[in-house]
């Protein structure tokens, strides 16, 4: 029982060291958000607080439009939508202050197209300034 309770200890210190380690790095964020009508990689390539752009690549479906806006439900904060501009076809980039504070967001995108409008969302986790 005893090797029980330290193997757990050790894992949950071994998590929190994983969270906080990546609290601290503030490196590019590649992600994958999948809907029913699209699928999207997503690329922040700085994942902080303040202006940043995160790009959005269509790998599945046809999206004319693409808009992301940011959420923390745990604070009750969220952001306007930023629009998405088209740099080339399937890849926008949305630049803004989405994140207004350290701690996990929901990142989401909203996507429009032929097959209809859908909005998926990911988790992201949201390091100060360097």
């Amino acid at each position: 029982m005893k090797r029980l309770i330290a193997l757990a200890a050790l894992i949950l210190a071994a998590v929190a060291l994983f969270a906080a380690g990546a609290a601290l790095t503030s490196g590019p964020l590649d992600l994958t958000a999948a809907g029913v009508r699209y699928t999207t990689a997503v690329h922040l390539e700085r994942p902080a607080t303040g202006r940043t752009a995160v790009e959005v690549r269509v790998t599945s479906g046809d999206a004319d439009t693409v808009a992301v806006s940011a959420a923390m439900p745990s604070m009750g904060h969220a952001t306007p939508e930023v629009a998405a501009e088209e740099r080339e076809p399937g890849h926008y980039v949305a630049e803004g202050e989405l994140f207004t504070m350290t701690g996990v967001w929901d990142l989401s995108i909203r996507l429009s197209g032929p097959a209809g409008e859908e909005t998926v969302t990911v988790k992201v986790l949201i390091s100060e300034d360097p």
